[in-house]
């Protein structure tokens, strides 16, 4: 079984491949190398290319007639740049995966797993949970492309496209065999700032203690990156089933967390448990674009896809480390660059 997976060359467009080879699927990545990889397509099928440039997908699809399915992982996802920047948002994340569904459609796709984010959901008041019936609350340019493309997603599947859409909760972690993890020098959400100030010696920058939480920093569901990958594999292979139970819709969304909400303040307490060492923070304001957050009450993902995660936060931090020690080495860059 082919799979094409746009954004195939990103953290977890990367591990979402290694995933698909360890269980016997063929995955072929389409990655125009912004703020992907080449390392993490080396001994795999890979074009290098935009999802808008319909003769790069016709090429694709030439030479691959057999593509069981798409996954589009292909996206800018950096919140605060997005408040920054909206305008290059809206281009990458909706003008051109717009065309992208229109070169799909014209190679005869019908199959689509979307990687959206839970960062569209209006949390309940009270505990932060939400499920797939939620109310969406985006409170930043990259949040509302997402929001905004489900909706064009949901259109378009009136008219031949089925498409699976899986909202992230928050992924931590690397591929446990370490062929791929986050690339990025500087990430800007929470777990990667925190091996940063690890190894710097800096203080960890707490922002927004005045959230209605339960310590009044952010609250979020942190999902190992592998398990994410995992929930891939059983997209596609339940594709056709878990749509057949949707209905005449051929448009479903799933959720995917670990179900548990864990503030920032706890994600610090759980890093020094690994660590084994205590770190200096200090508090900030909110960043632009940022929200309370949420976490998912929901068990869609386990009924119709018979997933759950089985990594912890602290397998997810301890994952984080190993490929934090071996980043340098892997994409031939300085740690400290």
């Amino acid at each position: 079984m082919k799979i094409l997976i746009a954004g195939g060359a990103g953290f977890i467009g990367s591990t979402i491949a290694s995933a698909c080879l360890d269980n016997g699927i063929h995955p072929i990545i389409l990655d125009n190398l912004v703020t992907g990889r080449r390392e993490f397509t080396v001994g795999r099928t890979f074009y290098e290319g935009d999802i808008a440039d319909g003769e790069m997908i016709d090429k694709i699809f030439a030479e691959h007639s057999d593509i069981h399915a798409v996954i589009d992982c292909a996206a800018l996802i950096v919140v605060p740049d997005s408040v920054a920047d909206p305008l290059r948002y809206y281009t990458e994340n909706i003008a051109k995966g717009i065309q992208f569904l229109g070169h799909l459609s014209r190679n005869g796709c019908t199959r689509l797993i979307f990687s959206s984010s839970a960062s569209i959901y209006r949390a309940d008041a009270g505990d932060f949970s939400v499920d797939e019936d939620s109310g969406l609350e985006t409170s930043s340019p990259y949040a509302r492309t997402k929001a905004m493309f489900e909706t064009i997603l949901r259109d378009v599947a009136t008219v031949g496209l089925r498409v699976v859409s899986l909202r992230y909760f928050n992924p931590i972690g690397a591929d446990p065999q370490l062929r791929s993890g986050l690339q990025l020098l500087k990430p800007s959400h929470a777990l990667g700032k925190l091996i940063d100030v690890f190894h710097s010696g800096e203080p960890f920058a707490i922002t927004g203690t005045d959230w209605p939480t339960r310590d009044g920093s952010g609250i979020r569901d942190y999902v190992h990156v592998q398990d994410l990958a995992d929930a891939h594999v059983r997209a596609i292979l339940r594709f056709d089933a878990v749509l057949d139970a949707t209905g005449p819709e051929n448009y479903r969304v799933i959720n995917l967390g670990t179900g548990d909400g864990t503030t920032v303040r706890e994600l610090v307490a759980a890093f020094e448990s690994v660590t084994g060492q205590a770190l200096k923070t200090i508090e900030t304001a909110p960043r632009p674009g940022d929200a309370a957050g949420a976490y998912t009450r929901s068990s869609l993902a386990r009924d119709l896809l018979g997933w759950k995660p089985e990594r912890s936060i602290e397998d997810g931090i301890r994952d984080s480390l190993r490929w934090y020690e071996k980043r340098d080495s892997v994409l031939g860059v300085s740690i400290q660059a």
